[in-house]
Parts: structure tokens; sequence; C-alpha cells
């Protein structure tokens, strides 16, 4: 919740031109559930900052299809200035989980079967009480729309994903590894602290950051629209910067 605090108290944003969209939500959770994530969003940013409209994911729409289409249409209307993601303990962005994930996805928004490990992290994080309670689906933003924000910032925290950043960062571009693709994206940074780092921080070239220049990145952003992820609302303080486009590492 560090990133999304900090974010609400940042001066020079005029929030009222802002359009929020978010990742993901659970097909039929209860929009006053704990881990709905449009409520988790409400609470710890939107409700401070108001912006000018909020978009969540139709979770409880009767007929979660044409809602997909609905959502899609939206996001095409109101292209995204930044995307602001995790990675998941199975290197899942968004609810794209292997060995589903497409990154020539030809739809922007689908429902999705989650995978065992992703739902086992939900139960870890302690969104629910026992694996029987996570949703077995969800409607996620698949990987083609998360990658075309003009600006994507990944930020990823705790040990528990250093095992998906080390395959992100130095195993094969893969589906099996969602993250993964974002090494071919020049506009995507990942922001790690030392825990998730681990021992392929210095593997891959990086070097030690400043929590603050996470912040700093929305300073220089004309935001009008935005796309926000559950993984990045939990994030600890920040210490490493990576910007890996193209197969390579390069500091700015």
């Amino acid at each position: 919740m560090t990133f999304l605090h900090a974010l609400r108290g940042l001066p020079g944003i005029d929030w009222q031109k802002v359009n929020v969209f978010h990742m993901d939500e659970y097909v039929g959770i209860d929009p006053a559930h704990p881990a709905s994530f449009p409520l988790f969003l409400r609470q710890h940013i939107l409700d401070a900052v108001k912006p000018g409209k909020f978009y969540p994911v139709p979770g409880q729409a009767r007929d979660v299809e044409a809602a997909c289409r609905e959502y899609e249409a939206l996001l095409k209307a109101h292209p995204a200035d930044l995307c602001a993601m995790g990675i998941g303990e199975n290197g899942h962005i968004a609810f794209n989980d292997p060995p589903y994930a497409d990154f020539d996805d030809p739809v922007w928004v689908k429902v999705v079967k989650l995978d065992e490990r992703s739902r086992r992290q939900q139960v870890g994080e302690g969104h629910f009480p026992n694996l029987a309670a996570v949703p077995t689906h969800a409607i996620t933003l698949t990987i083609p729309v998360l990658l075309s924000a003009k600006r994507i910032l990944c930020i990823v925290p705790e040990a528990r994903k250093a095992e998906a950043v080390e395959k992100s960062l130095l195993g094969p571009i893969t589906e099996d590894c969602p993250a993964s693709i974002l090494r071919q994206v020049g506009h995507a940074h990942l922001l790690l602290d030392a825990a998730a780092g681990g021992s392929c921080a210095s593997a891959a070239g990086c070097r030690v950051g400043r929590a603050a220049d996470v912040i700093q990145q929305f300073q220089n952003m004309n935001l009008s629209a935005g796309i926000f992820g559950i993984s990045v609302c939990r994030v600890k303080p920040l210490d490493i910067q990576f910007h890996k486009p193209y197969n390579s590492v390069n500091l700015r």
C-alpha cells in the first residue's frame, strides 16, 4: 500500500482529468468482499484522489462475455498513459496465468480459469481463508492491452516473488512466465525491493536506486488514463530500479 498512499499524496496531478481502469476481478465476487479489487482501490486511493472516472471490471455482470466486450470498448476509447502492475508468484501479469497466457491474444478482456498456484497466492496474502473460498474464474485484461499503455511500471516486492522475477529477467521469453514479455517492451520499468531482486539483481546488471524515483515518474507524466493492478497496492518501500528493454538492461 506504500505505493498507492504515496501516489495519492503527490502534488501536481489533476485527478479530475484522469480515467482509472484496473486489471482484473473475480467472477461473481460480492463487491463488498475485502478481496474485491475495485473495493481495495477505492479504499486506498480512489476515494482520496477522486479521479474523473473510475471504470471497475464488471465481475458481477450476468452476461460476462458481453461485459468483457463493453470494457474493451471503454479501454479503446481511453488509451492508457500508464499501466502500474505487479508480477504474481507464478509469473503472471494481471490474471494472465500460465498455461493460459497468450502474448498475441486477439481480445483485450476475457474470462479466464485461474491457475491453482495463483489461487494459493491469494490465500497466502490473506484475501481468502482457504483455497476452496478462492473463485476459480476471473475477468482479466489480456497481455496486449497491458503492453499498449504508453508507460509501464511493474513493481514487485517480497522474497516470495524472487523466483518469478528471476525467470522474468533471466529465463526464456515464454508464456510459461508471462512477465518475461516485459523484456521486449522498451517503455517498461521493473522496480523491486532487495528481497524480490535476490541474486538475479547483480546477475542482470542492476543497481540500487531510490524509492522516491518511483513516485517521481508520475510528476513527469501528463496522465489522462491509467490501469492499476492490485499487486502494486501492497508494495513495501523500494530500493532497486530495473529498466530492461529489448533483452538488455539499461539504467536511466
